[in-house]
């Protein structure tokens, strides 16, 4: 039995096309479980009818496994957190309806957890017999996704501040549609990340928006992009299978340049040197080394998450209702979900 001290969260995560639930003691995860939905590849994209109907039938399965690998009862959850947004409203509604009938079953608080605060706070996930690096205060984090791509002052677990975000497209999107240009399957990030280790970074350019301040912006990139490809294949209509692996690269490296200069600013203007990223283009693996690289010539501490803790998951849905569990900051059962959401909503 557990002590009554004990601080259990159960997080359900149903914001897009995972559908994830996952188990936290006291800050130290017990499970993390996720459901993905392969249904949308045909379609080159998520599509949300299909996955809120995905959604309706994995969560209950979901749910049960976390808490059997957890080794947890119901009776011993202090609360349940979900995801409230941003997202697909009809995903998130099927999140939004179980946690509150899980609440009002079992008797505990519920909590509304922002998407994106989630991704920023998957950085304080403990595992057991896993070393602990855990972010001081205050840090940036870079926040790059399929719909997000910002600069987040992060003053305490709860206290975020965007300072910088895209102005249009997000760098994940920006992945995945050039990639659908060159006829890859979705999602197109991974595959582009793994032809790019093959490829040279240098050997194409495609145009880097000026934007001002800290802000993003990707649309230009993906416009640039495809004229350039319709040019060459005018003169070549084998132009993108012969220069598959050189293309990615050289898209890779130009979306990563145009995020780490934004960082780089940032933090030079902030002065804070404790940096993070998160969100599923976090895995990228050329931009962890684009952050390597500017962490030892800029004296960075820099923090880069699990890959199971990058895509949307339920553990950093737990982690951030642990906070704000401590802080009594409980939903109320009239509680809507929002497809869009700010970092502090």
């Amino acid at each position: 039995m557990n002590n009554k001290k004990d601080i259990i969260i159960l997080g359900i995560e149903s914001s897009c096309d995972d559908t994830s639930a996952a188990v936290i003691k006291n800050g130290v995860l017990l499970s993390n479980i996720i459901a993905s939905q392969k249904v949308h590849e045909a379609y080159g994209g998520v599509v949300p009818e299909l996955a809120s109907r995905a959604h309706q039938q994995n969560i209950v399965p979901v749910v049960d496994q976390a808490l059997k690998q957890a080794n947890v009862n119901r009776d011993e959850i202090s609360a349940v957190a979900f995801t409230r947004g941003p997202g697909l409203l009809g995903s998130l509604l099927v999140g939004t309806s179980f946690a509150k009938g899980f609440s009002l079953a079992c008797g505990i608080p519920l909590i509304e957890i922002n998407h994106l605060q989630g991704h920023v706070l998957a950085h304080y996930i403990q595992e057991e017999g896993v070393e602990f690096r855990e972010p001081k205060f205050p840090h940036l984090c870079l926040l790059v996704s399929g719909g997000n791509s910002q600069i987040i002052l992060v003053r305490d677990h709860l206290k975020m501040e965007v300072i910088g975000q895209t102005i249009d497209d997000a760098a994940g999107e920006a992945f995945d549609k050039c990639a659908k240009v060159m006829g890859m399957p979705y999602p197109g990030g991974p595959l582009i990340d793994k032809l790019a280790k093959e490829g040279n970074p240098d050997a194409f350019e495609f145009a880097k928006p000026r934007i001002k301040d800290l802000d993003y912006s990707f649309s230009g990139l993906k416009t640039s992009f495809l004229y350039f490809l319709r040019d060459r294949l005018k003169e070549n209509e084998n132009f993108i299978e012969e220069n598959q692996r050189d293309l990615c690269a050289s898209l890779q490296k130009t979306i990563i340049d145009i995020l780490m200069h934004k960082l780089v600013k940032a933090a030079r203007q902030t002065g804070i040197s404790e940096i993070t990223i998160g969100g599923g283009v976090s895995a990228n693996s050329g931009l962890q080394n684009a952050m390597k690289k500017e962490a030892q010539k800029r004296n960075w501490n820099i923090y880069i998450p699990k890959f199971a803790f990058t895509m949307d998951n339920a553990a950093m849905i737990a982690i951030t209702g642990y906070y704000k569990f401590q802080k009594n900051q409980f939903a109320k059962q009239d509680v809507v979900p929002f497809a869009r959401m700010n970092i502090n909503d």
